[in-house]
């Protein structure tokens, strides 16, 4: 298997775990994603799109369990059926609004990460291309 490597580091607000949203889309807060010089090519066209995927590293979870109890809920749930940042190989996914690309800094809306997060990928958000029709989202009806 490929080992994974940052690049690059993710600049947000909020400092400590209480801080942060537990989903984006209760954030509006803005933040600064700085990718590392050797990928800054890969940014070219990015201004062009109003959203991204980001995919970062919850580099301070510690561990994870199957069963987990989810904010918007009491029971215990299956770890594959939540969005817990406790996860066996701890990748998180946020989708945030691109304000600006500056050199190697795009300045985001929308973050729920803490600051210093390492940065995985970026990928532009399509519409056409993520949407799904006919979506379910199990236990999480009437809860959101």
């Amino acid at each position: 298997m490929k080992e994974l490597k940052s690049i690059g580091i993710i600049h947000t607000p909020y400092k400590s775990d209480g801080e942060a949203p537990y989903q984006a889309y209760k954030s509006e807060e803005i933040g600064e994603i700085e990718v590392f010089k050797e990928y800054e090519k890969g940014l070219k066209d990015i201004e062009g799109f109003s959203h991204l995927i980001i995919l970062y590293l919850f580099n301070k979870s510690k561990g994870y369990s199957l069963l987990v109890r989810p904010f918007l809920d009491e029971n215990l749930r299956g770890l594959f059926a939540t969005r817990s940042p406790s996860r066996p190989n701890p990748i998180g996914l946020t989708i945030v609004e691109l304000l600006e690309c500056n050199g190697n800094i795009l300045r985001v809306r929308g973050v729920d990460m803490l600051d210093g997060t390492p940065l995985l990928d970026i990928k532009p958000h399509v519409p056409e291309f993520d949407r799904k029709i006919g979506v379910k989202i199990g236990w999480l009806e009437g809860k959101v």
